[in-house]
């Protein structure tokens, strides 16, 4: 009889749970109207991409999307939309003119770009090029003294062998549900093996780049990871405000440097000419991130806060539309379709767009810091009780499937409820206890705020967008970044209207970066 009473009583529990967190289906019916009926992803992706250009942190094409950000925030009615200096980042850099061409044994144009935060080659410049072999640091002694003034082929290791499957895919039933299990023991990839590794790359990289310094070369090619015309970019040179400046660098199509390669191991002579003309920008060395509101209306809840966010910064090969225009254009349209529909949310909604995502998570983590406390040392300020909960977006254009609950089971009824009206929007909703990492939400997660990254497709992100120079436009998928926006500003006006804060963790321990 008593297990037959408890297990009433726990019923009735769990329908008491589930009756708080159900879904608000007029607000609902009204997010659903207004995102698709009344769409504007497609305008704000053409100002954050076409119009702004690359973004690299404290580019130029930064400032000009995040100054268009909080005018488009502010003219939607949200409050106190601004930039907000999170603190130092270094040089701004971006790429004036880009040409290179193999001029003999015929000509050939090439397809790359320069390496973020390199130098110019001082005006045109043209000669033999020289192909360099080293996977060791060993390996340098045969090119001492034999390098200056030239043009320099880093040996590739790119795969560039035909693909059989396709670059856009959709998850599977099966590989939601295998995201849905619970993971046995620790399955990290960032094993001792895996860091000692990427600890040995780095190193080998810094010392050949070193090499090629002080041997004084005028321009160094590196044929990078990438198929089809396509290639992965990323940063050569620092961007600290007292960085010397480095040498000029081409990241290449891997096909194209592998020509010149091949030619050259046959013994037959390879000459380029390039024009690279690059330029920094050291006047502020300051970054910001763009944040905007809409007010709380509760009198007793207006003080506490749902933040939601993605990064606004990009690589500078392509115009950055997947990694993360895509996820600063959901974020804004979620907003701005709250804003339209007339709900007034019980506590405050925050939006943040940020900066130095891509060299460190820096924008985010230190607005956490600034904020709410530092994973340093623990160190908690009183804006860290008020947060309920930080939603992020940043895995491309795909749409939402899902949401990884990063260890925090307590939520997952919660969400279960709120996904439950949206079934025809999302082929089998996952929320998972697992988690993911390399982008926004960590800092959040970090000191143990309830930080959420969604699950989303893949599409073609990994094969073809993410930090390559194909990362553009066309590749963004409207009626994704449709479905994106309105479960995310479902997600955040029921976050809004919760009774209580969203259960946390507890406090984790101080950590520093594994990398570090």
């Amino acid at each position: 009889m008593r297990k037959r009473y408890a297990l009433i009583a726990a019923v009735l529990l769990s329908s008491a749970a589930w009756s708080q967190d159900a879904a608000d289906l007029s607000a609902v019916h009204k997010i659903k109207h207004e995102g698709l009926e009344n769409s504007q992803v497609e305008e704000i992706a053409f100002h954050l991409t076409d119009a702004s250009g690359p973004r690299l942190t404290n580019s130029p094409g930064y400032q000009r999307a995040a100054e268009w950000a909080v005018g488009q925030l502010t003219e939607w009615g949200l409050k106190n939309a601004q930039l907000e200096k999170w603190g130092e980042f270094g040089k701004g850099w971006q790429t004036e003119k880009y040409y290179a061409a193999m001029t003999e044994p015929y000509y050939f144009p090439l397809i790359g770009a320069p390496k973020a935060w390199t130098s110019g080659t001082n005006g045109p410049i043209s000669g033999e090029v020289v192909l360099m072999n080293a996977t060791t640091e060993e390996d340098l002694a045969q090119y001492k003294g034999k390098l200056a003034g030239k043009i320099v082929l880093v040996k590739s290791t790119a795969e560039t062998a035909p693909t059989f499957e396709p670059d856009g895919t959709r998850l599977t039933e099966e590989e939601l549900l295998e995201k849905g299990k619970q993971p046995i023991g620790h399955s990290s990839r960032y094993t001792p093996e895996f860091i000692a590794q990427y600890r040995a790359r780095r190193a080998l990289q810094q010392k050949i780049g070193a090499f090629l310094q002080e041997e004084n070369a005028a321009l160094i090619i590196r044929g990078t990871r990438g198929k089809h015309g396509t290639f992965f970019t990323s940063n050569g040179a620092s961007y600290q405000g007292d960085a010397e400046p480095a040498l000029a660098e081409i990241e290449m199509a891997p096909e194209h440097a592998d020509l010149m390669a091949r030619l050259l191991e046959h013994d037959q002579p390879v000459k380029l000419e390039a024009d690279v003309q690059t330029r920094f920008f050291d006047q502020d060395l300051g970054a910001y991130n763009v944040v905007a509101e809409i007010p709380g209306t509760d009198k007793n809840l207006k003080s506490e806060l749902v933040m939601l966010g993605g990064h606004l910064d990009s690589w500078h090969a392509g115009t950055g539309a997947t990694d993360n225009a895509a996820g600063c254009i959901v974020m804004m349209e979620a907003v701005r379709i709250l804003q339209q529909s007339g709900l007034r949310p019980r506590r405050t909604i925050r939006i943040a767009l940020w900066s130095g995502e891509e060299q460190g998570i820096y924008g985010s983590r230190n607005y956490v810091k600034n904020h709410f406390a530092d994973q340093a040392t623990m160190q908690l300020k009183p804006d860290h009780s008020k947060l309920s909960a930080y939603y992020n977006i940043d895995n491309g254009t795909g749409r939402i499937r899902g949401i990884y609950l990063q260890g925090n089971d307590a939520v997952r009824p919660i969400f279960e409820a709120w996904f439950a009206p949206f079934k025809d929007m999302i082929d089998h909703p996952t929320v998972t206890i697992q988690n993911t990492g390399g982008t926004d939400h960590l800092g959040f997660d970090a000191v143990g705020l309830p930080g959420f990254q969604f699950i989303q497709d893949p599409i073609e992100y990994g094969t073809r967008t993410h930090h390559t120079n194909m990362d553009v436009y066309e590749r963004l998928v409207k009626e994704d970044l449709q479905q994106m926006a309105v479960i995310v500003a479902s997600m955040v006006y029921h976050t809004a209207q919760r009774d209580e804060k969203l259960p946390r963790e507890p406090l984790p321990q101080p950590e520093k970066s594994m990398f570090e």
